[in-house]
């Protein structure tokens, strides 16, 4: 006879509850034990944007689509068979579109040339498309596989996208822009030759465009004087103006491959003073290796904004301190090479830098 013994049923709520948490510490061992999948890409949204909003001013839109691109980055959750993000910035020169690029490439790469950029005004003939992808099999040059890419500043490293800058893209012609239609969509370019390709699936793609900026400004324009200035501008419209503009220039199958189109706004005389501390700043990081510094009086900065032109944003007040500003410098330089702080001010109708103890 076998006797079965029945376990009494008091018994089971405790074993069932003895069970569930051996599985909750197995659980919590093993969660402790998986090491933390560290983010691939070692630079900081956070740093990154601090540089650009120090630096790029009346584009408030543009950085945050330019935060929210860098945190996908950073999350590494982008589709692997693209490049990394496609931005097309547009937008009258002056306002901040190069810059831009220039500003991540140096809080990436440590260096504000550390990307690959492709002047496309250089590229206006059709047959200039084989500066990008080589020579055709049979002509000179087509074994070599030349074009103007820099592969290593295109394809970064493990933990630092790479980055490129097409500049100005519609001077480029047709069949250039139908070139990268591929780069666009897939992260890679097969050069002419067929033996080898360039892979863009971890860039970051930067396009320029002034593409109807002239427009634009014709639109503002008409807002500025006359019963229209009562009306007040609208930039959503401006901004439609730019979108026209965009569509009769180029194809749809390729502004369909860009992920933001990205408007910069004209910088009017509101934006003087913060100007003038920007390029005071770069002028003084120069200065740095000197070991001198300049500050600017209320005369000398009510003299350099007197005057601005918004078609040309920024480049106005920077080419004017490399003609009025940088002169006066370089005579006190010269003059008195020993380290030290100097003041630019106003000497009738010329600037004039001096000493600060003198």
């Amino acid at each position: 006879w076998t006797v079965k013994r029945r376990m009494p049923e008091s018994a089971m709520p405790f074993i069932n509850d003895r069970l569930q948490e051996n599985q909750e510490r197995l659980a919590r061992e093993e969660r402790a034990s998986r090491p933390e999948r560290a983010p691939r890409f070692v630079f900081e949204p956070d740093a990154v944007m601090a540089r650009l909003r120090a630096r790029i001013v009346g584009q408030a839109p543009v950085l945050d689509a330019m935060e929210d691109m860098l945190r996908v980055v950073k999350a590494d959750i982008g589709d692997p068979h693209r490049p990394l993000a496609v931005n097309l910035f547009m937008g009258p020169t002056g306002v901040g579109k190069t810059e831009t690029v220039r500003l991540i490439s140096e809080a990436i790469h440590g260096r504000a040339d550390g990307f690959c950029r492709i002047d496309m005004n250089t590229l206006a003939q059709e047959h200039y498309a084989a500066a990008l992808t080589g020579a055709p099999p049979g002509y000179v040059g087509s074994k070599e596989g030349h074009t103007l890419f820099d592969v290593e500043l295109i394809q970064g490293s493990f933990s630092k996208p790479g980055i490129v800058l097409f500049d100005e893209l519609e001077k480029a012609s047709t069949e250039v822009i139908r070139s990268l239609l591929n780069v666009l969509e897939s992260g890679r370019l097969l050069l002419s030759g067929g033996t080898r390709s360039i892979d863009f699936r971890n860039t970051l793609i930067f396009i320029t465009s002034n593409v109807g900026a002239r427009e634009a400004g014709d639109y503002r324009a008409r807002f500025q004087h006359g019963w229209r200035r009562w009306l007040g501008l609208s930039p959503r419209r401006e901004d439609r103006v730019l979108e026209r503009a965009l569509h009769r220039r180029f194809d749809p199958e390729f502004i369909n491959r860009i992920d933001r189109v990205l408007p910069f706004q004209r910088l009017d005389a509101t934006w003087l003073d913060t100007l003038l501390d920007i390029e005071l700043g770069k002028l003084n990081q120069r200065l740095a290796r000197r070991r001198a510094r300049l500050e600017l009086d209320n005369s000398a900065r009510q003299f350099l904004c007197r005057v601005h032109d918004d078609r040309f944003g920024a480049r106005d007040l920077a080419r004017r301190l490399r003609a009025e500003l940088e002169p006066a410098l370089a005579r006190a330089l010269l003059d008195r090479p020993a380290d030290d702080t100097f003041l630019a001010l106003l000497d009738g109708d010329r600037l004039s830098v001096v000493p600060v103890d003198g």
